[in-house]
């Protein structure tokens, strides 16, 4: 439980981080306007309530496709292929772009682990310097 916890905590850690990149929050926004549509449409089209169009529109997009709502109009069919066909895109970049700050994010942590070590290091090796340089003066 521990470990999920710390792991989500990560990903927030990584999440934040990314919102500094205008790509990410371009692709974040683009996906979120997508939601937006989908969500319109099915509730307009297919008479859904506006949290089972969204979550028709998340699990699309997610790839995911449990099966339980399907538009039932041949407008909604339509629009649903060409909404998992851009959407489904979306979703891949979208993805990538929190890996990409996964990673930047561990490779930040590690570089200041490194960096912490490395600066040790000179230190005791100052320090021993400085000691053999007194002992060398006596």
């Amino acid at each position: 439980m521990l470990l999920i916890v710390l792991g989500l905590v990560g990903l927030g850690k990584s999440i934040a981080r990314s919102f500094r990149e205008p790509q990410f929050r371009a692709v974040l926004l683009l996906y979120g306007a997508l939601l937006f549509i989908g969500t319109a449409f099915y509730v307009r089209t297919e008479g859904w309530s506006v949290l089972d169009a969204l979550y028709f529109c998340v699990a699309t997009l997610a790839t995911v496709g449990y099966g339980d709502f399907a538009p039932r109009t041949s407008v909604g069919k339509v629009f649903t292929i060409v909404y998992i066909l851009i959407g489904a895109g979306v979703f891949v970049v979208l993805a990538a772009e929190l890996a990409v700050g996964v990673i930047r994010f561990r490779d930040l942590r590690a570089g200041s682990d490194t960096e912490r070590e490395a600066t040790a290091s000179r230190s005791a090796s100052q320090v021993r310097d400085e000691g053999s340089s007194t002992t060398k003066q006596s």
